[in-house]
C-alpha cells in the first residue's frame, strides 16, 4: 500500500476542506508515492517521535499539529523544528497533520471533548461561514431522476441531518441553435420551446468541481445552463466548538474537579464562580479565548477551552464561567479518535500509537 492510498483514507476522516485558512495540514514532509510500512499517530511531530516511529518502522507520522506551521527558509537543526523534519527527510519518513480539518469536523476534537464529559444534545458552538453554495440546473423531464442521482452521488443536497434534498420547479426553456449546434430537441435555426424542470441543491464549496462533472456527465443537452451562488448560510454540521448539556447539574466546585479527572488536568485556571448550577457547557479544544462571546450567546452556563490570557478572563462579565484546562489536556483523546478510525477503516495494517507525551507544559 502506498502513502498516498493512506491519505485518501486521513481526508475521509478529516477533510482538508474543512481546515481554516490560516492552518497548515496534510502532507508536509515525505513521498507520497513510497510504500507505506506503518503508522504512528502522534499529537506533536516532535524529534522523540520520529525515533520512536524510527524504531517501530513507521514511516508515516500522522500528527494533530503540524511540525511545520509556518514557512522554513532553512533546515539545519537549529530548533526543534528543524531538527525533527530533518531527521525525518534521513530516515524517509512522512509526516501529515489534521489539525483544523479535525477540529471543524462534527466527530472531531470538540465531539471528542464532549464526549469525554458525557455531555448530549451538542451541536457546533461556531459553525462554518462562506462555506455552502447552491447550484441551479435545469434539464427536460425525462432527464431529471438521472441527474438529480448523479449530483447527489457527487455530495449535493446535504443539509444536516438530510440527504437527497433539492427543490424543483416546471416552467419552459427556449432556445435556437446556430449552424455549428446539435440540438437534443428540435433543429438548428428553429426557435424552440420546450417545458423544462428547474433543479436547486446545495453543496459545500469544495465539491465544486466534482458536482460539475457529474452536471456535464449526466445532462442531456449540448450546452448546458447552470448557475452557482455562494451562501451567506452557516455550515450547522462543520465549525470549532461544541455546546452540550450535562445529564444532571453539578454546582460549579464538583463539575471543576469532574473537568480535572475526565480530562487528567494538572491545574483549571477559571474565572470567577457564581454560585450557579452548571448545565450547559460550551467547549473548544486548543485556543478558544476567540469563541467566549459564542459561548455566552449560546447561554453556556461554562466555558471550558484553553491559552485564555489574563484580560480574556474579564470577558466572562458574571455571565459565564471561564475554564482554562490546558491546550494538550483539552485535545488529550484525539490520537485516540485517530488510531480507533484507522484501525477501523484499514484493519489488516499497521497503526501504532506513539507512546511519546509531547505536552510541553509542566506542572508543580
Amino acid at each position: 500500500m502506498k502513502i498516498k492510498e493512506l491519505l485518501s483514507v486521513l481526508e475521509e476522516m478529516a477533510p482538508l476542506a474543512y481546515a481554516e485558512d490560516f492552518d497548515n495540514v496534510g502532507l508536509l514532509v515525505g513521498d507520497a508515492n513510497a510504500e507505506a510500512t506503518g503508522i504512528l499517530v502522534c499529537h506533536d511531530a516532535l524529534e522523540s517521535v520520529i525515533d520512536e516511529a524510527i524504531a517501530k518502522k513507521c514511516n508515516l507520522v500522522v500528527c494533530f499539529h503540524p511540525i511545520i506551521f509556518s514557512g522554513l527558509k532553512k533546515i539545519t537543526g537549529k530548533n526543534y523544528v528543524e531538527r525533527s523534519v530533518l531527521k525525518a527527510i534521513k530516515n524517509d519518513i512522512a509526516i501529515y497533520s489534521v489539525h483544523t480539518a479535525l477540529d471543524n469536523h462534527k466527530n472531531g476534537v470538540n465531539k471528542i471533548f464532549s464526549d469525554a464529559l458525557g455531555l448530549i444534545n451538542t451541536k457546533i458552538l461556531v459553525p462554518k461561514q462562506n462555506f455552502i453554495q447552491k447550484l441551479v440546473t435545469y434539464t427536460i423531464p425525462e432527464n431529471v431522476e438521472e441527474l438529480r442521482n448523479a449530483l447527489f452521488e457527487a455530495g449535493a443536497g446535504k443539509i444536516g441531518n438530510y440527504e437527497d434534498c433539492s427543490f424543483n420547479s416546471k416552467g419552459i426553456g427556449t432556445y435556437m441553435g446556430n449552424e455549428d449546434s446539435n440540438p437534443e430537441i428540435g433543429q438548428r435555426f428553429e426557435f424552440v420551446e420546450n417545458e423544462e424542470i428547474k433543479i436547486e441543491v446545495t453543496f459545500e464549496k469544495h465539491l465544486q468541481s466534482k458536482i460539475l462533472k457529474a452536471l456535464f456527465k449526466n445532462h442531456v443537452y449540448e450546452e448546458v445552463a447552470y448557475e452557482i451562488y455562494d451562501l451567506q448560510n452557516v455550515h450547522q454540521n462543520i465549525g470549532l466548538g461544541m455546546i452540550g448539556e450535562l445529564e444532571k447539574p453539578m454546582s460549579e466546585t464538583e463539575f471543576l474537579n469532574f473537568v480535572k479527572d475526565k480530562m487528567q488536568c494538572g491545574g483549571i485556571r477559571h474565572s470567577a464562580l457564581l454560585g450557579k448550577s452548571i448545565q450547559k457547557v460550551a467547549v473548544l479544544g486548543g485556543s478558544g479565548s476567540f469563541a467566549i462571546s459564542n459561548a455566552k450567546q449560546a447561554g453556556a452556563d461554562v466555558f471550558l477551552t484553553s491559552d485564555l490570557k489574563y484580560h480574556n478572563f474579564y470577558e466572562a462579565e458574571n455571565q459565564l464561567i471561564l475554564a482554562d484546562i490546558g491546550h494538550f489536556e483539552s485535545e488529550r483523546f484525539t490520537k485516540n479518535y485517530i488510531v480507533d478510525f484507522l484501525k477501523k477503516k484499514i484493519p489488516n495494517f499497521a497503526v501504532n500509537f506513539s507512546e511519546e507525551n509531547t505536552n510541553p507544559v509542566k506542572y508543580l
